[in-house]
């Protein structure tokens, strides 16, 4: 077999690295090489770009390898896939990493891998990387890192020393699912392992006082497949409520499942799974920033699916038209964040400027990018929506014209 140069392995092992979602690099310590070393971090989130697929690649994303000796009918790299293979050292991972830094393509390193030998090695291959980044090459830019939920607790620990975020795959919302898909996988072993990293962050937060060595100061994240089983989005949303408070995660991610790439390629540009994947986020937004209970986002779905067609946050505020329109001189913030097309930065600019002088509908078109989603639902200074909340057309002029429809879950 021929050997692959380094930029035929990035090319295998980038694109293969596209369906771990967890790119985000907030919540990082502040770091910097002002004192010596390469590299830097300013704990508010690096510069993203975006894929053509529209996920976020803000980090070198990389697979250190998709060869993996696991059969999860849901990977694309599991060992019975007809994939092209490659495998970095960790020595080429860290090369790549400095040299892309140093072109300023990057600002950090996401790096996750296939199951070779065994979860241990993975991990110890894994770490090495995060460790020769810092310690021999002083470089202080963001690190993430998937760890194995089976490998040696020790090698957790001392990822956790050298990374930013540490993320273990919940991989499916059911654990039957599990089960099934992946019956290598053990869905209790999984949580036992992110059981015991999220004591492990309440130790380290403990141990801040006494300058003890920071461990994973971004916490921990999660991964969670949508599409590869027959879970509704009423139990995916319950589910990661359930992953936030149990486990004090950072983010759970969503990665819309597509088993045929091939057939993949054909559909429309807007492909109805990524839709899929972008309403589930958008109400895990609800859930966390925006004061919504699991029960309000669960509550305005039909058949437990969220609408392809309009937001969360529109779709509930449709179906509790009762509680509109709110006076934007007069309602509290938290009335405030439910108001379609407003978020919480307007709404912050909102309540400051409303202390200033009573806010007009311009004034208010200001701050939102939406105002036609904004405009029912509120009264302003010169500004009444009069009997227009309760138009039975209503929905239909704040719906897109093409409706695009959400695919069968098992093709």
């Amino acid at each position: 077999m021929a050997q692959l140069d380094s930029m035929s392995k990035l090319a295998i092992l980038a694109d293969a690295a596209k369906y771990d979602a967890s790119c985000a690099s907030s919540g990082g310590g502040k770091r910097n090489a002002r004192a010596g070393g390469m590299g830097s971090t300013t704990g508010m989130g690096i510069c993203h770009s975006y894929a053509p697929d529209g996920r976020c690649i803000s980090l070198l994303k990389l697979l250190l390898t998709n060869h993996c000796i696991y059969d999860c009918l849901y990977c694309v790299n599991r060992v019975s896939s007809d994939v092209r293979r490659a495998r970095f050292t960790p020595e080429e991972v860290v090369d790549l990493t400095l040299n892309f830094y140093k072109r300023n393509y990057i600002e950090g390193l996401f790096l996750s891998s296939g199951i070779i030998r065994s979860p241990d090695y993975t991990m110890e291959q894994l770490v090495r990387v995060a460790q020769l980044l810092r310690e021999t090459h002083g470089f202080k830019g963001y690190i993430h890192l998937k760890t194995i939920p089976d490998a040696d607790p020790a090698l957790i620990e001392t990822a956790g020393l050298y990374a930013d975020r540490l993320s273990i795959n919940v991989e499916l919302p059911r654990e039957e699912s599990l089960a099934q898909l992946a019956p290598q996988k053990d869905a209790r072993s999984i949580r036992k392992a992110m059981g015991g990293l999220r004591l492990r962050l309440d130790e380290a937060r403990a141990e801040t006082a006494k300058h003890a060595p920071r461990f994973a100061p971004a916490g921990q994240s999660t991964q969670m497949i949508v599409g590869a089983d027959g879970a509704a989005d009423s139990e995916i949303v319950r589910t990661s409520a359930t992953l936030y408070s149990g486990y004090d995660l950072r983010r759970v991610y969503y990665s819309a499942f597509s088993p045929i790439p091939s057939a993949a390629a054909a559909l429309p540009l807007l492909k109805p799974p990524l839709m899929r994947e972008h309403r589930l986020y958008q109400a895990d937004w609800l859930y966390r920033f925006y004061g919504f209970s699991v029960d309000d986002i669960v509550g305005s779905m039909k058949d437990g699916m969220l609408d392809l067609a309009v937001d969360p946050k529109l779709s509930w505020a449709l179906s509790n038209r009762d509680g509109f329109p709110v006076d934007v001189n007069r309602a509290s913030r938290e009335t405030l964040l439910r108001v379609p097309g407003l978020g919480v930065k307007s709404v912050e600019k909102l309540i400051r400027m409303r202390r200033i002088a009573s806010l007009r509908l311009a004034d208010v078109a200001r701050l939102t990018r939406s105002l036609k989603n904004v405009r029912p639902f509120i009264t302003a200074l010169d500004w009444t929506p009069g009997a227009s909340i309760d138009a039975v057309a209503l929905a239909a002029q704040l719906t897109p014209v093409i409706k695009p429809q959400q695919l069968s879950l098992f093709g």
